[in-house]
């Protein structure tokens, strides 16, 4: 099997995707949420009747999924991509040309 070379900016853009805070965030809502989900359904009439009747888990887990996939789904649509870091601003490497410039002239 033979793997086809990556080039250094497909890999530098990869990463920036896989740190993606939408992805952290994302990932954690749907991880907490499906804990509070299972603890919303396996939780017994003392729980709910200090909650009032609602099943607080329960909801808070579900409404935290929703978060959690809205912000996975965002990241999917709409991917980070990464500034090029090669390139300088023109405004950069003009200030830079003219103040090598001026330690070239004698007298300077």
């Amino acid at each position: 099997m033979r793997r086809t070379p990556v080039s250094e900016e497909t890999t530098r853009k990869r990463a920036a995707r896989l740190f993606d805070i939408r992805r952290i965030i994302g990932g954690l809502f749907v991880v907490y949420g499906v804990i509070l989900t299972i603890t919303g359904l396996l939780d017994g009439q003392a729980e709910v009747a200090k909650a009032e009747g609602v099943r607080i888990n329960l909801w808070t887990g579900l409404a935290m999924i929703v978060v959690g996939v809205v912000f996975v789904v965002w990241e999917r649509l709409r991917p980070y991509d990464a500034p090029d870091a090669s390139p300088e601003s023109e405004s950069e490497s003009a200030s830079r040309s003219a103040s090598e410039g001026e330690a070239g002239r004698p007298g300077a």
